[in-house]
């Protein structure tokens, strides 16, 4: 059994065919859906998820993103650059049978970061959210038909990035002038839009944070099959909700190497905290593989090309090492 390897989202640079052909060739088990957010408003993360909204649009203003009447120029462009990077993937994944990630923002960041017309979060708005969550939910379910068209063989997983899920919960999301925060959001509500989304997919359903305190509990009773984390933010705090999480099946996505330009250690020392915290949870060391996915501990979008290149062959085989020797 080898451990898998994977990126997280976004990559430097702005180049659709070079991206696809770098992940492509670094992750031959496990590649994904680049995002280049260097080419600008639309292909950020927020911006290409809010391309995916059906009859839901968004416009750029100078403080953000921020709700539209009609389509306009940057949700088009948000569209056609998603096209892009779909069109060389396919090109790069001819014949091709495995695993393959796509990434999508989460309804609970994309309402923090999404302005109503007067300029408050839509977070602020219970009705909006529930909207903006339907409209993701059916723009998703259409991007998952059209990836499985065009690469029949991939076993899809999708991957939901909530890097302010945790400040939604904990009421720390800031209001517009930065004077307040807007108030936490119950966590029924949010873990019962979460599973009506993770619904659309019949396949693994990832969750990304690389925010400190990942709600672990929540995402599995939402039907999370994986969480994604930056290994370096966890604290012994999270070590029931881990020990948990893997008994109950859910991998662990663990974010391992540094997301920009840093010194890399050898393979085997980047999974060394992998290792140890299997044997302080008392994990049977066999299950490791199985139960672990390494990645980098965000996207790599900061990074330089070269580091970014670096870093993704580093993951397979800290991956490869993690399988190797589990004690």
């Amino acid at each position: 059994m080898s451990a898998a390897a994977t990126g997280v989202g976004s990559l430097p640079g702005g180049d659709a065919r070079e991206a696809a052909k770098t992940v492509t060739g670094s992750f031959e088990e496990f590649p994904y859906l680049a995002e280049l957010p260097a080419r600008g408003p639309g292909a950020d993360m927020i911006g290409r998820s809010l391309g995916l909204l059906v009859d839901m649009y968004a416009h750029v203003e100078p403080s953000g993103w921020r709700i539209s009447d009609r389509p306009g120029r940057d949700s088009k462009r948000a569209r056609s650059w998603l096209g892009e990077d779909l069109d060389a993937l396919e090109e790069f994944t001819q014949g091709y049978t495995g695993k393959l990630k796509v990434q999508a923002v989460g309804p609970w960041t994309l309402a923090g970061a999404l302005e109503l017309h007067g300029g408050e979060a839509m977070l602020q708005d219970p009705g909006a959210c529930r909207d903006l969550a339907g409209s993701l939910a059916e723009g998703l379910r259409e991007h998952l038909a059209d990836v499985r068209k065009r690469i029949p063989g991939a076993d899809v997983v999708l991957q939901l990035d909530e890097p302010s899920l945790t400040a939604v919960l904990l009421g720390r999301v800031r209001s517009a002038s930065g004077y307040r925060t807007y108030r936490a959001v119950d966590r029924q509500v949010v873990e019962g839009a979460l599973r009506d989304l993770f619904a659309v997919h019949d396949g693994e359903v990832v969750v990304h944070s690389c925010a400190p305190e990942v709600p672990f509990g929540l995402l599995r009773r939402a039907g999370a099959t994986g969480v994604s984390f930056d290994f370096s933010l966890l604290t012994e705090r999270e070590d029931d909700a881990i020990g948990e999480a893997v008994e109950g099946g859910t991998k662990l996505f663990a974010g391992v190497v540094p997301g920009t330009d840093a010194p890399l250690s050898d393979p085997g020392g980047s999974v060394m905290g992998v290792r140890k915290l299997w044997r302080r949870l008392g994990l049977a060391p066999g299950t490791l593989a199985e139960s672990v996915v390494v990645t980098p501990s965000c996207g790599l979008a900061g990074a330089s090309p070269a580091y970014a290149r670096a870093v993704q062959a580093h993951c397979v085989r800290a991956a490869r090492s993690l399988a190797d020797n589990p004690e």
